[in-house]
C-alpha cells in the first residue's frame, strides 16, 4: 500500500510539474491589470482626447480660414448710406446697374430690408424698423475669381453718380481674420506637440516604473541569456496594448464631443446668433478628413507608447550592461 501511494504520488508530480512549468513560461514579465496600469490608460486617454480636441480645432479653424480666403475673390459690397433727399431703393438699382456693366463682375444682388434686418438683430434687437432708422444698405457683387474687375475704376463710376456709395472688396478685415486664423493653427500645432511630447514623458515614467518593480526578474533575464530584443518586444506588447486601449476610449469621447457639437449647430441653424457663429467658425463640423485625422491620431500614441517603451528597454539594458562591463 505504501508502495503504491508512493507511486501514485509521484505520477500526480509528474502531472503537475509540467502544467506549473508552462505556467511560469507563459507568465508576463510586465503584470498586467495593476493600479499603475490602469493609471497610465486613463492618462494616455486624457492625453489623447485633449490631442484629437486641438486637431479637431486646428482643422476647423484651418477650413474657415480657406473659405474666408475664397470669400476675398468672391465678392464684394457697395455700402450706400442714406441722406436727405436720396431715394434709397432707387440708389442700390443705379449701384447694382454700375457695377453689373463693369468687366469681372458676374452679378450683383441687393440686400432687402428682412436681410438687413436681420443682420442687424443680434445688436438692435427683434422688431427692427429700418426705415426709421439711418441705416447703411448694401449692394453684394459676385466677383469672378479668374478675371477680378478694376476696384479702382469701380469706385470711380459710382462716386461720380452716388456719392454716399463706397465699395468694400473685403480684403482688410479678411487679411487680419486669416492671420489671426494661422497664427491659432500654429499655436494648435505646437500645443499638439507639447501634448505629444507630455505623452511619451509619461511613457518613459510608467515603463520605467514597471522595469524598477521587476527589476530583480530582469536582470537575471538578461543575465542568463535573454536577448534585449525579447524583453523589449515584452514591454512593447504590453504598452502597446495599454496605449491602443487608452487612445481609443480617447479618440471616441472627442469625436462624441464634434458629433455632439456639429449637432447644436444644426439645430441653432436661422438664428441670428447662430448665423455669426457660422460666419466666424463655419458649421464646427470637421469633416471626413477631421474624423481620419482623429484616427490616425489614435494609431499614432498607441505606436507611440509601445517604441518608447521599446526604447526605454533598449536603453536600460545597455546600462546593465555598461556596468557589468565596467565592474569587470
Amino acid at each position: 500500500m505504501t508502495e503504491l501511494s508512493a507511486d501514485r504520488q509521484e505520477d500526480d508530480i509528474a502531472e503537475v510539474a509540467p502544467r506549473h512549468r508552462a505556467q511560469r513560461r507563459s507568465a508576463p514579465i510586465v503584470p498586467a491589470g495593476n493600479i499603475a496600469g490602469r493609471a497610465l490608460v486613463l492618462v494616455i486617454a486624457i492625453m489623447t482626447f485633449l490631442s484629437c480636441l486641438t486637431f479637431g480645432a486646428v482643422t476647423l479653424v484651418r477650413d474657415t480660414a480657406s473659405v474666408w480666403e475664397n470669400q476675398i475673390s468672391r465678392e464684394a459690397t457697395i455700402q450706400i448710406k442714406p441722406a436727405d433727399g436720396l431715394d434709397m431703393e432707387a440708389a442700390l438699382a443705379t449701384a447694382a446697374d454700375i457695377a453689373g456693366k463693369v468687366p469681372g463682375v458676374t452679378g450683383t444682388r441687393i440686400v432687402d430690408r428682412e436681410a438687413t434686418a436681420r443682420l442687424l438683430e443680434p445688436w438692435l434687437g427683434p422688431g427692427l424698423d429700418i426705415e426709421a432708422l439711418p441705416v447703411p444698405r448694401l449692394v453684394v457683387v459676385t466677383i469672378n475669381e479668374n478675371s477680378p474687375p478694376d476696384f479702382a475704376a469701380l469706385r470711380t463710376a459710382l462716386a461720380a453718380k452716388l456719392p454716399t456709395a463706397s465699395l468694400d472688396d473685403h480684403r482688410t478685415w479678411v487679411d487680419r481674420l486669416v492671420a489671426m486664423a494661422r497664427t491659432t493653427v500654429t499655436i494648435g500645432i505646437a500645443v499638439l506637440v507639447l501634448m505629444l511630447a507630455a505623452t511619451v514623458l509619461t511613457v518613459v515614467f510608467a515603463t520605467r516604473g514597471a522595469m524598477a518593480g521587476n527589476g530583480h526578474i530582469i536582470e537575471v533575464l538578461h543575465f542568463v541569456g535573454a536577448e534585449a530584443r525579447f524583453i523589449a518586444r515584452e514591454f512593447r506588447r504590453h504598452f502597446l496594448v495599454t496605449g491602443m486601449k487608452g487612445a481609443a476610449a480617447g479618440g471616441v469621447a472627442a469625436i462624441v464631443v464634434f458629433i455632439v457639437f456639429s449637432w447644436w449647430s444644426s439645430r441653432n441653424m436661422a438664428t441670428p446668433q447662430a448665423d455669426q457663429a457660422t460666419a466666424l467658425f463655419g458649421h464646427f463640423a470637421i469633416g471626413w478628413a477631421g474624423y481620419l485625422g482623429v484616427v490616425l491620431m489614435v494609431l499614432v500614441i498607441g505606436v507611440l507608447t509601445a517604441a518608447t517603451s521599446h526604447a526605454t528597454v533598449v536603453a536600460f539594458l545597455n546600462d546593465i550592461d555598461a556596468r557589468q562591463t565596467e565592474g569587470t
